[in-house]
């Protein structure tokens, strides 16, 4: 089959902001059995580039450097990406103001800012845009069900206000916290995702992958998944235990995975945040594009048709998984036009040897070396086991003091 590739650019030009409604919507995308591609990681890749701080994780970039994470949705979208998700991750109240972080701009300056840069890089395409909220200090602090609700419920008026197409509550390390999201953003009457930060262990509180799918779907969700803290081949086992659970219990969904791009054979329940080298050495775990391919294959045979990435994802490997699926949707990514399939362009290379290595069982077949002879391939993690309630957790606005930090200390010596 000879594959075209896509336009990201409608002729309204690349700097048209107007609200353009897509030719459909995600749940018709899915409904008639079309793959769907997510973006990658934001917080990690924006922090690579000096845009994000690492700790507080917030997205105050979408109103303090709009152009760099403009720049990134752009690269997403000509990566094959079909969905522009805000970025809004970590954008409540409540973690916008956790432990000493100062910021100059509120909440619904960053949320609004994050929608209008979504929606206009979306116009560029046949993209959607998906406001997010996901777990909020509050929950960990044990505050109750109406107001952990009405964090959600900030966020997504401005969600309204600014049209988005879809909603995602995504990265919950507990079902429960989950639910109520679900629970809020159906009211508007929008689809809802709903992603959980879990692997084939169940949730924080040892809730089954299966059960946890069960009970989003019953609270409304149309697509249910995983993201974060996995790696994709994991992810993609939690998400079919889900989908065996959904359709045991005679309910029906949609399914969705965007996992990390970090090698995590050695994670605990809490994933990839109980490894040693998170969160500035992970470098080493990294997957190439060629891992990327076996991922999309995974998932779509599994029946997941919302396939893409989260923290470590950069658009090289959303290309990936567009042009492994290439196929089945019927066009290339635009930015593949800058990529030989499977390493073909180095049939161009000077060198003999590299010109040797334009094929597809060289890439396949490769056991990349790290480099480091005296690194293990696996890590110890620290499973501290801290969960909801647990007083390492509790919020608070003011600094993490010398004092907590130094019981943290030593308390990682032991």
């Amino acid at each position: 089959m000879s594959l075209h590739h896509s336009k990201s650019e409608p002729s309204g030009g690349p700097h048209s902001c107007r609200n353009m409604a897509p030719t459909k919507g995600i749940l018709e995308r899915l409904d008639a059995g079309e793959i769907v591609i997510g973006d990658g990681g934001f917080v990690f890749a924006l922090e690579k580039r000096g845009y994000v701080k690492a700790g507080p994780w917030t997205p105050e970039a979408a109103a303090e450097h709009p152009e760099a994470v403009k720049q990134l949705h752009r690269e997403f979208l000509r990566a094959g990406a079909n969905v522009m998700q805000t970025f809004t991750f970590y954008a409540s109240d409540d973690k916008l103001e956790n432990r000493g972080n100062k910021l100059s701009f509120t909440g619904a300056q960053i949320n609004e800012a994050a929608c209008d840069l979504a929606r206009e890089v979306a116009n560029e395409g046949d993209a959607l845009v998906a406001g997010g909220v996901c777990q909020t200090p509050s929950y960990l602090s044990c505050k109750s069900q109406s107001e952990v609700k009405a964090i959600f419920k900030k966020q997504l008026d401005v969600f309204i206000k600014k049209n988005v197409d879809f909603l995602i509550a995504e990265y919950f390390e507990h079902v429960e916290e989950a639910v109520w999201a679900v629970e809020v953003l159906k009211e508007t009457g929008k689809p809802v995702a709903a992603s959980l930060c879990i692997g084939p262990k169940g949730d924080m509180h040892g809730v089954s992958p299966g059960e946890c799918a069960v009970r989003l779907v019953k609270a409304g969700a149309q697509i249910v998944g995983v993201n974060c803290h996995f790696d994709p081949l994991t992810c993609v086992e939690a998400v079919k235990m889900m989908k065996a659970a959904v359709e045991e219990a005679g309910l029906k969904a949609h399914y969705m995975v965007q996992p990390l791009a970090y090698h995590t054979p050695d994670c605990s329940c809490q994933g990839f945040i109980d490894l040693p080298e998170f969160p500035f050495g992970l470098e080493p775990r990294i997957m190439t594009r060629w891992d990327m391919h076996k991922y999309a294959r995974e998932a779509y045979n599994a029946g997941i048709h919302f396939i893409g990435g989260c923290c470590g994802y950069e658009p090289y490997h959303i290309r990936a998984v567009a042009e492994e699926l290439a196929p089945e949707r019927g066009f290339l990514p635009t930015a593949s036009e800058k990529h030989g399939n499977w390493g073909a362009g180095l049939e161009m290379h000077t060198k003999p040897w590299v010109r040797a290595r334009a094929r597809r069982d060289y890439w396949e077949n490769l056991k990349p070396a790290s480099g480091r002879p005296l690194c293990a391939s696996m890590s110890t993690s620290d499973g501290w086991g801290v969960t909801k309630g647990d007083a390492d957790l509790m919020q608070q606005t003011e600094a993490t003091s010398q004092d907590q930090l130094k019981q943290l200390f030593d308390r990682s010596k032991c």
